[in-house]
């Protein structure tokens, strides 16, 4: 009996860029004039452990599946079928090719070597004969546009890099296509581990759920209806409240919303209502995400190694109860297990207690950073790893400061959490 010819389609491969809207992924795929199929993997790479803690955590997990279950829902009404696994993503391209001959593999880039490993997988998979397409879908300014800026010497310093690009670049917002009905709809495998939603009881300064629909929600929020952008210069330090800070970061480090839209929005704000300190701040924000996003694509491992992109020599310490104590909260300094004990409960922290519970580990524990950022990639809601190791480096002084960043914990909760509300929120009496 003579095999039934398969259809031919084009393969969107979604990582952190899990959107409909501002996607160049649907933009490219569309243009092939194929039948679109869609797909996304919880790749096993990504759930192993490190320094004894899980790659990814039950709050991030959580917000991830409600992110999938949406953009499931929203490439339904295109019936564009939308497979994902609890696999190893070349294992759900190989299903997929099952049903389909695929041609065309359309997927965002990414720099990290875990991610690359991946990629180099999958393209063995789909075979030479398949065109790809690798989009950049997760930047202000382009890597050509930084690449040329630069000449392709990469900036050490924020300031350095800040300074070239505001002066010298443009950021291209406009995205425009549609997606297509589809006549057929095929059925997909939807397989997702389990995370029950009462494990992900976030406290209030995060109660908000995965998805675009939840971002763009927020955005609107945030901006246009309550304004809060108008001082946000003032209150990103408040370690209480829902409105301090913008609290895009989630949706942003899963890509259900993109950083042009939120630039884009951010300067349609300025247009209609009101330009000044705290909605620049807000773009310098989005500045420094930026600038660690083009760090790695230059320094590449370091990033991830103990002496950072300066490759300095430094002892790696890993003493089991200091960081047990550190991770429960249950240190000398009240300020930093406040912040762990808000972490540690709700998958979420301030970018100041961030800053402050890094500095400890670091300096006054006298800890591998590393250790302390792999605990970051398995507690945060919006773990995102060109920021979160950036950060960690720069603390540590082995990133984009040859110095070590030491905080006066004890002046740093005086200052910012001056009648004591943040700790007695988080820490039993």
């Amino acid at each position: 009996m003579q095999e039934k010819q398969k259809q031919e389609c084009t393969l969107i491969w979604f990582r952190n860029d899990l959107r409909v809207r501002d996607n160049k992924l649907l933009k490219e795929a569309i243009a092939t004039k194929r039948y679109l199929v869609a797909s996304y993997a919880f790749d096993p790479v990504f759930f192993k452990r490190q320094y004894s803690f899980e790659r990814t955590g039950k709050f991030r997990l959580c917000f991830l599946i409600e992110t999938l279950k949406e953009l499931k829902e929203n490439l339904a009404k295109y019936n564009i079928p939308f497979y994902v696994g609890v696999k190893k993503t070349e294992t759900v391209v190989r299903e997929i090719q099952n049903d389909f001959l695929i041609t065309t593999l359309v997927y965002q880039e990414d720099e990290t070597s875990d991610e690359k490993d991946i990629e180099k997988r999958v393209r063995k998979v789909v075979g030479s004969k398949v065109k790809k397409i690798r989009v950049t879908n997760q930047y202000l300014y382009e890597p050509h546009q930084i690449d040329t800026l630069f000449n392709k010497k990469y900036p050490l310093s924020f300031s350095s890099f800040r300074n070239k690009v505001e002066k010298k670049l443009d950021i291209d917002t406009e995205l425009n296509y549609h997606l297509p009905y589809q006549d057929i709809y095929s059925q997909a495998f939807f397989e997702i581990p389990n995370c029950s939603r009462a494990e992900k009881a976030l406290g209030n300064s995060f109660p908000f759920k995965g998805g675009e629909k939840q971002a763009l929600v927020r955005l609107k929020s945030y901006f246009f209806e309550t304004k809060k952008v108008i001082d946000y210069k003032k209150t990103r330090n408040n370690l209480l409240g829902i409105n301090c800070s913008t609290k895009f970061s989630p949706w942003l480090s899963n890509g259900s919303i993109s950083v042009k839209t939120i630039y884009k929005e951010l300067k349609r704000f300025e247009d209609e209502y009101e330009a000044n300190s705290s909605t620049y701040w807000v773009y310098f924000e989005l500045l420094w995400r930026e600038f660690f996003k083009h760090a790695v694509r230059y320094h590449k491992n370091n990033f991830f190694k103990l002496g950072g992109i300066q490759k300095k020599t430094i002892l790696s310490i890993h003493d089991n109860k200091v960081i047990k104590n550190w991770v429960l909260g249950n240190t000398t300094s009240d300020f930093v297990n406040a912040n762990m004990i808000e972490l540690r409960k709700t998958g979420w922290m301030s970018n100041r207690g961030r800053q402050n519970v890094a500095s400890y580990f670091v300096h006054n524990l006298q800890q591998d950073w590393r250790i302390g950022a792999a605990y970051f990639e398995s507690l945060l809601v919006d773990y995102d790893p060109h920021s979160n190791y950036g950060n960690w480096m720069y603390i540590a002084g082995v990133g984009n400061s040859s110095e070590s960043k030491k905080f006066d914990i004890e002046w740093q909760a005086n200052t910012y959490d001056k009648y004591g509300e943040f700790r007695a929120k988080w820490i039993d009496k």
